[in-house]
């Protein structure tokens, strides 16, 4: 790991960015608190380690970009920027109301800080794709990171976009994608998973890790990988688990997007406290 924020520091950042996504998301109202909750550790070692961002000034050209493909899990990204201090905190609140820059799904016109509008499954690395080679075009040194999740690669626009990303040799991209296994309904491959995920990206043309992607230091160390020096884009395989960090929601497909009764809220909020507590302690 290069220099910054220690592996307990981003631990302990990704437990409370998992707090302020159940706390913003409440209850009696359906949101995506699964697939949230299973990129959490990803977003914060995206945001908090790897990226060259400046909140302060979140249109600065030469920024490191960031898509989340996988859209309706915005409130992972909300939470990190509010964070960061791209916009208050308190605005966190807000999210899916009349009127607020927090949208379901990713709004670029609104707030700062998000490149893009998605959420229609598999279009995240085609606009991923342009982005990197935006920067060839225009001489401007960034990279773009894009977010998607197992399910979404059912869509055959994501294997166009795979094959597209190797032959322009867009080696300012990252892809990952947060491999929780579980979609709205149901398993992401209904009991036949696809064969060997990782020989499928390697043979588009992508170098290929696989990661646990609920271990902050090893989440680091591949997306230190991602960025040495290559000529092909590179494609982290994070392996977690949908609603990590809340017990009742741990791989249950229900929670893709569903409403807390206020009593399971209350005992979310609960489980994610202490976490947060035991890790201030072994600081």
């Amino acid at each position: 790991m290069k220099p910054g924020l220690s592996p307990a520091q981003l631990r302990h950042k990704a437990a409370q960015l998992r707090r302020n996504i159940v706390a913003m998301m409440g209850a009696n109202k359906a949101h995506h608190f699964g697939g949230s909750l299973s990129a959490a550790d990803i977003v914060t070692a995206l945001y908090f380690y790897a990226m060259d961002y400046d909140p302060a000034n979140p249109s600065w050209e030469e920024r490191d970009r960031f898509i989340l493909s996988k859209g309706h899990c915005v409130p992972a990204q909300y939470a990190a920027l509010a964070m960061l201090g791209v916009f208050p905190q308190e605005e966190l609140a807000t999210l899916k109301q009349m009127g607020t820059r927090l949208q379901g799904h990713p709004a670029a016109h609104l707030l700062p800080g998000i490149e893009g509008c998605t959420g229609s499954l598999g279009m995240g690395l085609s606009f991923a794709n342009g982005l990197a080679l935006a920067s060839r075009i225009r001489g401007v040194p960034y990279r773009v990171y894009c977010l998607m999740g197992d399910g979404e690669t059912q869509e055959g626009q994501v294997w166009e976009a795979a094959r597209t990303a190797p032959l322009q040799c867009l080696s300012n991209l990252s892809a990952i994608i947060d491999r929780n296994r579980l979609k709205a309904m149901d398993r992401s491959y209904c009991g036949a998973e696809l064969a060997d995920l990782p020989a499928r990206w390697a043979a588009f043309g992508w170098r290929v890790l696989e990661v646990d992607g609920h271990d902050l230091s090893a989440l680091c160390d591949a997306l230190d990988w991602a960025q040495q020096g290559a000529s092909a884009p590179s494609m982290i395989i994070a392996d977690t688990v949908k609603g990590q960090g809340v017990s009742f929601m741990q791989d249950q497909p229900f929670y893709h997007n569903a409403a807390l009764t206020s009593a399971q809220f209350e005992v979310a909020l609960a489980e994610l406290d202490q976490a947060l507590a035991l890790m201030g302690e072994a600081r």
